[in-house]
């Protein structure tokens, strides 16, 4: 289950890795812009999942209980 998760995670990260070198070189179109943002979250998204998973599981719970918190809802928290 992890491992999914940490999957999505490094597909994300190498996508933003090309998103960010194409910024340098040439600049991003606003189609690339979204994307880059959309990326961002999904990978905030995919992080928290991922730590309240862990944190399940070490609780000795189900990590399957701990389901996807809403993009909107990660975003909000405070650092």
């Amino acid at each position: 289950m992890a491992d999914d998760i940490l999957r999505t995670i490094d597909a994300l990260v190498d996508e933003e890795h090309r998103l960010r070198d194409q910024a340098v070189g040439k600049g991003l179109g606003p189609d690339e812009r979204t994307r880059l943002t959309a990326v961002e979250r999904q990978l905030d998204q995919c992080w928290d999942l991922l730590r309240r998973r862990r944190a399940t599981a070490e609780a000795g719970q189900d990590p399957k209980q701990a389901r996807p918190r809403t993009i909107d809802e990660v975003e909000s928290y405070e650092q």
